[in-house]
């Protein structure tokens, strides 16, 4: 049902905000890899759940994505909604963060979802750049 993916997507997450947190939480997910959908948003929905091999490199190429462009000691974008027993996992690009105060006077969607549930669109208002298509199709063609 599709009331229960945005029912679940506006559900509680918390940050991996350093990146130990962040790293546990990959090794968590790489712990059981079957069954998560990988989901770019201003991209067609995924049908069917990543392979594993696909997860795993996702999460390799993510993270050196997000470790190269977010020039900080901290993490902080990328939200789980479990750190023990994760299903959905926000990832936000360093690129569009918006406001951390939520005052810029628009939603900041996240770029990539991790979700065990088929995802459903997520209306971003913001254009997919061509740099982030182009490292999508790096890694899934």
């Amino acid at each position: 049902m599709t009331t229960d993916f945005y029912h679940h997507y506006r559900g509680r997450f918390s940050s991996a905000l350093r990146w130990p947190q962040l790293d546990a939480l990959w090794h968590t997910i790489l712990q059981t890899p079957d069954k998560w959908y990988i989901y770019l948003l201003n991209h067609e929905l995924p049908q069917t759940p990543a392979h594993a091999e696909s997860l795993q490199q996702f999460i390799r190429e993510i993270d050196v994505l997000l470790r190269k462009e977010h020039e900080h000691d901290y993490c902080g974008i990328v939200y789980a909604d479990s750190f023990d027993h994760p299903s959905m996992v926000k990832i936000f690009d360093p690129h569009h963060l918006g406001s951390s105060c939520g005052s810029c006077g628009y939603t900041v969607y996240p770029r990539w979802l991790l979700s065990r549930l088929p995802p459903q669109p997520l209306e971003d208002d913001m254009p997919l750049p061509a740099n982030r298509r182009r490292w999508w199709q790096s890694i899934f063609g």
